[in-house]
């Protein structure tokens, strides 16, 4: 199972609107951007990073037109700097997932009770999140351990993710004996071949609501394919891949509103 840290991908057109996504929407946003282009004949330019290294990106002009964050963190810097249209929209609310190679003396639970065990018999060796300073599914990994009284005992034997890709990567390539990782990112058949996971209680971490913003730069293309992300079929693509997505009543003055209208360039 590979995982790219950035990975682009074209559909159709070179000339596309370069669009910035978290790493944990990767495989749903694969599956989105090519029923977006089927449904409009539009294309998209996707790379997939950590939320906060596209920020940083972005603040030094970078030219993507629409960032899909991991939080809402990270789309408010660029609210705040001024170079957004408007505050942007929640688009979908993640979980989290505990992932251990098949092999892992790990075993799984949605209260970490195994991990407990592992730490305090003194058999685990490494243990894999995102970096928590830019990646948001880190910091929520880190919120988990935290609440379970893990931390300081676990810290040691942290591997770093650059992004949630690369931390799931870890998590089930036999490098690590597991990790927390995004529900999103295991829920597909390759991962099935070489690792197993649970999904975490809810409770153990803020909602992890996910925000998208659009440039003033931003071309009618980005425009709509913010629209689709809000759109039935951009919504059950989610579903899929064990996201939540906002109710139907607090997406209709986006859906509605003329400026989002799916009329081509």
């Amino acid at each position: 199972m590979a995982f790219n840290s950035i990975t682009i991908l074209t559909v159709n057109a070179a000339d596309a609107p370069a669009i910035a996504v978290a790493a944990n929407v990767k495989f749903a946003m694969d599956d989105i951007a090519k029923q977006f282009s089927q449904d409009t004949g539009l294309s998209v330019r996707l790379s997939y990073g950590s939320s906060g290294n596209f920020v940083s990106q972005i603040l030094h002009g970078a030219p993507f037109e629409l960032l899909l964050s991991a939080d809402e963190l990270y789309p408010n810097k660029l609210v705040e700097a001024g170079i957004t249209q408007d505050a942007g929209h929640i688009y979908a609310m993640g979980r989290l997932a505990l992932a251990a190679p098949k092999n892992s003396p790990l075993k799984l639970d949605g209260q970490l009770l195994g991990l407990v065990s592992l730490i305090e018999s003194g058999q685990l060796q490494r243990f894999a999140i995102a970096n928590p300073v830019h990646a948001p599914y880190g910091e929520s990994a880190k919120q988990v351990l935290i609440k379970k009284g893990l931390w300081q005992a676990i810290e040691p034997h942290i591997i770093l993710g650059e992004n949630a890709s690369q931390a799931a990567q870890f998590a089930v390539s036999g490098s690590t004996q597991g990790g927390i990782v995004p529900l999103s990112l295991v829920l597909t058949p390759n991962f099935e071949r070489i690792g197993q996971y649970v999904a975490i209680a809810d409770e153990l971490y803020q909602p992890i609501n996910q925000r998208m913003v659009l440039m003033k730069t931003a071309s009618n293309t980005a425009q709509q394919f913010y629209t689709y992300m809000l759109s039935s079929s951009a919504q059950q693509i989610l579903l899929q891949y064990g996201f939540k997505v906002p109710e139907a009543s607090s997406l209709q003055s986006i859906i509605i509103s003329p400026s989002n209208t799916m009329e081509p360039n």
